[in-house]
């Protein structure tokens, strides 16, 4: 049995800190500063954390190997295993011609760029967030703005920047479930605060994204579609995650911010764009054939939902999940001993690995690229030639997934990342603005806001409790810092590369491009958090 030490240099948690953060830092820097792509800095940065778990915190050879391994399982599956079969879906519809017929469709609702971005990016990716999470909603957008003639790197910049507030609330509230297993918490509780952290980020993200595309005159000339989807979504997001709870929020703020957009429509048209690329040519037919052939072209994508909803369903749910392999990870389980104050007392670390082959939502996604190819009349050995392409496209980046991924596990399991948690919490009074970035962290190591809420919600719970403040609102701030940096996680920033045909010297450009937005964002979160906590406590729970 090892046991973590959280201030292996010197007994300084100063200096401790400094040294677990070099993984960060080497792999911030190769992205960053050499520029290098995705999934090289990847494996810098796991060589950094190996170097940094072997020699300063002398955790075992063995147990470095095997933690790496089952992070890198982890990043194969179930988290690839989701984007790879909505690249199939995609790759699908345009295969067949019908993405041409669903782009026509989207251009005879609205020509206008950027309306187009907030439909397709926040509201559309907010409903595939609500309803399946990890990398399909930043995969199936940015496929689809790519397509409707955005530029790369924009439509990969774009929806990694709405991909932010519907996060928290991501595949059926699985982070906040997490969450509240973690710290012993009410789930309503939880809820209720995250719901009312997000929905003043989620009120101006719609806004955000067309300052960041074009500008203030760009934001003037759209702003009803602005303000009609950001109003619809933060406050259904708000209504549901108070007085319903957390399962539904996004696939409800969501269908509400569409439909609110199409009805706006009808009503309301933009100016033109100034530029000579502000509109998609709409071929003539009967109102009848077009109807039909525009649910032909989207059914690959009602299927999406309806395969998604299906599984979602508990007793579902519960019978997909027989077939499921659960496993103690060799040299690993229970061999890492945590230490107060990361956890109230000593225990052991565990590391199951959970195969649930047929109860992910990449199944599911699966099912509804065969279902999508038998609709569409494509023949098995075309869909195997797909399937393939699409498979030779993802090498790379499942290799940046797998890498960062174990550079987090292990990470995790040395106790490099609790010492940087411990020094975050060391923060006193000025916590509740360095809560959110303690999850900020969480999620650009590991990609996923459930990772993150299991990695830190215990800490924030027990130095909530430390410092006399509300342990609901820190846990809450951690899972809602976390969504400003899913889009600076190098996961997101290959799965983006990847829809979207973006060539890899362009990811750290890309990776750039979102960091400081994403900082931006935390901040923000920061800020609100400091005025839950001192200025009007009774507005949480």
């Amino acid at each position: 049995m090892w046991s973590q030490n959280y201030t292996p240099v010197a007994g300084s948690l100063g200096w401790s800190a400094a040294a677990a953060a070099f993984p960060v830092v080497a792999l911030l820097y190769a992205i960053g500063v050499r520029r290098v792509a995705a999934w090289m800095a990847g494996l810098v940065g796991l060589a950094a954390a190996a170097a940094v778990a072997l020699v300063v915190y002398r955790m075992p050879v063995e147990l470095v190997a095997s933690a790496s391994l089952y992070g890198a399982a982890f990043g194969v599956f179930p988290i690839f295993w989701v984007i790879f079969w909505a690249l199939v879906l995609y790759r699908i519809t345009v295969d067949t011609g019908q993405f041409e017929i669903l782009r026509e469709s989207i251009g005879h609702l609205t020509t206008d760029r950027g309306v187009q971005a907030v439909l397709i990016a926040f509201a559309f990716g907010a409903f595939l967030e609500g309803a399946s999470g990890f990398g399909t909603p930043v995969a199936v957008s940015a496929a689809i703005l790519a397509g409707l003639g955005f530029p790369a790197f924009y439509a990969s910049g774009i929806c990694l920047l709405a991909n932010t507030s519907p996060v928290a609330f991501g595949s059926i509230a699985i982070p906040l479930i997490t969450l509240a297993a973690t710290t012993g918490l009410p789930l309503n509780d939880l809820s209720a605060n995250v719901g009312r952290l997000s929905a003043p980020l989620s009120l101006i993200i719609p806004a955000y994204l067309i300052l960041v595309m074009n500008g203030l005159s760009g934001l003037r000339r759209v702003w009803p579609a602005v303000a009609v989807c950001g109003v619809a979504f933060a406050s259904v997001q708000f209504a549901t995650s108070n007085f319903i709870g957390p399962y539904l929020t996004d696939i409800l703020s969501s269908l509400s911010a569409i439909s609110a957009l199409v009805i706006l429509l009808r009503f309301w048209k933009p100016q033109a764009e100034p530029t000579k690329s502000d509109s998609i040519a709409c071929a003539p037919s009967s109102p009848r054939r077009r109807a039909g052939l525009i649910l032909r072209a989207w059914s690959p994508y009602f299927l999406l939902i309806g395969f998604i909803g299906v599984w979602s369903l508990t007793d579902v749910k519960n019978v997909l999940n027989l077939p499921s392999l659960t496993f103690r990870w060799p040299w690993l389980d229970g061999l890492v001993m945590q230490m107060p104050p990361v956890v109230a007392k000593p225990m052991a670390y565990a590391a199951l690995y959970r195969f649930r082959w047929l109860a992910e939502s990449g199944t599911a996604c699966a099912f509804s690229s065969f279902a999508a190819a038998a609709v569409l009349g494509v023949s098995p050995a075309r869909l195997v030639w797909l399937i393939g392409q699409t498979a030779r496209q993802l090498a790379l980046p499942l290799v940046s997934v797998a890498s960062v991924l174990a550079l987090a596990f292990l990470m995790n399991y040395c106790g490099a990342t609790a010492t940087l948690g411990l020094a975050f919490a060391n923060t006193g009074v000025a916590f509740p603005f360095f809560s959110p970035l303690l999850g900020w962290l969480g999620v650009f190591l590991t990609g996923s806001d459930t990772s993150s809420n299991a990695l830190f919600g215990n800490l924030q719970h027990i130095t909530a409790l430390r410092l006399g403040l509300k342990p609901a609102l820190m846990a809450s701030a951690n899972s809602v810092g976390g969504v400003t940096g899913k889009m600076i996680s190098l996961q997101s920033i290959a799965v983006a590369a990847a829809a979207t045909h973006l060539p890899r010297e362009d990811e750290p450009k890309l990776f750039r491009f979102t960091l400081r937005h994403s900082l931006f964002l935390a901040g923000l979160v920061g800020f609100l958090t400091l005025f839950y906590a001192y200025w009007a406590p009774e507005l949480v729970r």
